[in-house]
């Protein structure tokens, strides 16, 4: 085995230290269809490559979107089909970027209160009326 192969090739231990993901969110990611499939050594271990460390911290990116389970299923399904799925991927992204930034303007919105809240209290506090 050549040098460059045992350098990109990392065990489920190691992709759980270097990613957070445990073992069964791991295990379960593959056997739902989110993970590509994962190669295996001789004796039926899960080995990890580079490419799959990228794709996984894409889901982790997607995850934090908000995005559901079933649509990261969905997208890579897509992906697996090949080029031919370009527009429909890129429609489901486009959704999900319409959702994040319609969450962003809420949460905006929510700080704002919360701010407007806060600076209510400093003044009250530094006059010794705190109110609601």
């Amino acid at each position: 085995m050549s040098q460059s192969l045992t350098q990109t090739r990392y065990t489920i231990s190691e992709v759980e230290a270097r990613t957070g993901l445990t073992q069964h969110t791991l295990r379960w990611y593959e056997r739902i269809g989110l993970m590509p499939h994962v190669d295996r050594s001789h004796s039926g271990q899960r080995r990890f490559t580079d490419k799959d460390l990228d794709w996984l911290a894409f889901v982790g990116k997607l995850r934090a979107t908000g995005m559901s389970v079933a649509d990261m299923v969905r997208y890579a399904e897509l992906v697996r089909e090949g080029e031919h799925t370009v527009g429909e991927r890129r429609e489901l992204l486009e959704r999900t970027r319409r959702e994040v930034r319609s969450r962003i303007t809420e949460l905006t919105d929510a700080l704002a209160v919360l701010d407007y809240k806060i600076d209510m209290y400093a003044m009250k506090t530094v006059s010794g009326k705190a109110q609601q």
